[in-house]
This record gives structure tokens, sequence and C-alpha cells, in this order.
């Protein structure tokens, strides 16, 4: 594989990989473990009453690491604020978390529209999303991704759009399965995911709108239902060896220990989403027994629905989705507040009302 850093890499090539061989005994057998926690994860959504009530708050995790990868970063208090706000978001970075759920949920629905296909206009779309703006793909030169310390260029991707949209186009092609090459998924979504970042279509984005290929790719292929895996946890973790393999594929062709990184990252995150909702549960099992005792005949299994949507509420937010009216709302939350089941933040003159057991398990 020729490369030079320096020199839009015009040349990479369409996938799937050429004389690599990616099913090896030690990639198989990591496969099978990923496929076996995956099924678990599943299987485990399908068992939820409402899956969405908790799926909503695993996936804004997702959103908010797949967007520390990027050196955005919110704190849960500053996030679970600005899901109160709507379009009232100030908070820069937790606006940026909220436009990547927003383009996740997007995403998902353009690929039901479409018949499970995920295209190029797709991409474009989640990439606008997150972006808030009508960006599209790269049309100016000049494009390098540069070492953070030093400022030596470490990658150019390729350049024109011409360039660009043939080569997404021959990604989507394979996404879809348009190509004769058969292997495990799981293999395919470590391959796919490099040539996106590789192609790097887009001026801003890239990254997450690749995460959220990553999503939609798992969820197309039916290995889950629902986006939950909370995949960009692992790579939060071991964020430099993220890059570095990324980096050997290009200059070494050396693909086997990329893909063994994101078995493993799907491995271990499938495991780690599993235990959060099955703590998730124990949790709402707990506090709906303590809530009824507490509110006795005023309890409201919609209070407890929303707590677990927002962990952080106000009486407004009681108000809007018509669970009670100021007054009766006021006297709920306190009565939470005072038996501990629920504990209060106050800023101005705005009082937050917090699940914090819940936001002690998703942290």
């Amino acid at each position: 594989m020729s490369f030079n850093r320096t020199i839009p890499f015009n040349e990479l090539p369409d996938l799937p990989p050429s004389g690599v061989d990616l099913e090896t005994p030690v990639i198989l057998k990591q496969v099978a473990k990923a496929s076996r926690y995956l099924g678990e994860l599943k299987g485990l959504c399908q068992s939820l009453p409402d899956p969405q009530l908790l799926i909503n708050t695993l996936i804004l995790q997702e959103s908010k690491d797949s967007s520390a990868i990027e050196n955005i970063v919110t704190t849960q208090d500053e996030l679970y604020k600005a899901t109160l706000e709507g379009d009232k978001v100030e908070n820069h970075a937790a606006k940026e978390v909220l436009s990547y759920r927003e383009a996740l949920y997007a995403g998902i629905g353009l690929m039901k529209e479409r018949h499970g296909l995920i295209t190029t206009k797709t991409m474009i779309e989640i990439v606008r999303t997150i972006k808030r703006n009508d960006a599209g793909i790269r049309k100016i030169p000049g494009t390098a991704l540069k070492n953070a310390i030093n400022g030596e260029v470490i990658y150019t991707p390729p350049t024109g759009e011409d360039v660009i949209r043939g080569k997404l186009d021959a990604l989507e092609h394979f996404i879809n399965g348009d190509t004769a090459w058969e292997t495990d998924p799981l293999i395919k979504l470590a391959v796919l995911h490099y040539q996106f970042e590789a192609i790097h279509p887009f001026a801003d984005g890239n990254g997450r709108t690749g995460r959220i290929l990553n999503a939609l790719y798992l969820v197309q292929q039916g290995l889950l239902d629902y986006p939950v895996l909370y995949l960009s946890s692992y790579i939060v973790r071991y964020k430099n060896e993220y890059y570095q393999l990324l980096r050997e594929i290009t200059e070494a062709g050396n693909w086997e220990n990329w893909v063994m990184y994101m078995l493993t990252a799907i491995s271990e995150t499938a495991q780690l989403t599993v235990s959060k909702i099955k703590e998730m549960l124990g949790l709402r099992e707990a506090l709906e027994k303590s809530m009824k005792e507490v509110l006795g005949a005023s309890y409201k299994h919609e209070l407890l629905q929303l707590l677990f949507t927002l962990p952080y509420v106000k009486i407004e937010i009681l108000e809007r989705n018509r669970i009670a009216h100021r007054q009766t709302a006021s006297v709920w939350l306190s009565r939470l507040v005072e038996s501990d089941i629920l504990r209060t933040q106050k800023i101005g003159r705005t009082t937050y009302y917090i699940n914090y057991r819940l936001l002690s398990i998703l942290s």
C-alpha cells in the first residue's frame, strides 16, 4: 500500500481488504465471544416492558462519551439540565452531545425509511444533525489531520469531491452487502469503521458520524434492536490505542490488531451495558416500592417513568408532561426528597430534583 502522510490518500483501496486473512482462529474466537454478549444484550432489551424508558438514558451516555473522544466534554449535571431546556440550551458541549443523540435517532429513522439501507445521504444527514448546519462532502482541499502537540501531519485524507463521493459509494455498497465478500458482520463492522474514518468525508464531525454508523450497522444486521451499545466508553478509555491502530492499517496494513480491538470493545461494552440495564431495573423496582409507600394513593407510574427518562426534573416538567399540576407536583417532589428518594440542587431560582442513584449507575 503506497502511503505518504502529507499527500492526500486518493489511492485508499476500496473494501474488502485484499490479501488479508481476517478469519484467523484468534479473531473468530473473539467474534464468538462478542456475539454471545451482544445476544445477551439484545435479549435483555427485548424482555423490557418499556425499553424506550431506559434506552433513551443509555443513548445519552453513549452520546456523551462519543463526544468526549472529540474533546467535547460535559458533566452529567450540565447534560441532564440541558435536556430540560429544549432550544434554550446555552452550554455548548451539552448542546453538541444532545445533537449527537438527535443524529443517532435520525439515522435510525432514515435507515428504516430506506428499507434498511445505510447510504451516503444517510451519512450526510447525520453530520448535518450533529453540526446543526448544511455541511456536506468536503470540497475545499487542504484537510490534514495533525498531532495536537507538535502539529505534525499524521494523515491526509482523500481530496476532491468526486473522489470522496466515489469512495463513499463503494463503502455504501460494502455496508449494504453488495459485494461478494462474506464474513461475520462484526468483522465487517471493524473494517467499515476504519474505511469511513480514512475517507474522512466531512470538514468536521467525522468521528461522531462514524460511531453512529457503527450503531446503525448493528441494528441493520439484526444484532441489536436498539442502538444501545455503550461502545464509546471503551474508546474513551483506550483513545490513544484507537487512533494508533487506525494509523497502523493505513501505514502498514495491520488489520488484525484493529479488528481485535473493535471485537474486544464490543464484547466488553455489551457486558457493561447489560450490567447497567440490570442495575437500572433493580433500582426502578426499588424506587417504585418506595414511592408507593411515600405517595400512597397519589402515586403515579408516569412519575416513576419520568425519573428514569430524565434523571433531573423540575416542577415545570411534571406540569408539561401532564403528570400533576404545580402545587401537587411540588408536594410530591418534596416528599420524595424528605424520603431521600430524590435530592435537590438549586441554581438561581430553579430547583432541580435529582434521581441521584440512577446517575450513580450511569457514571
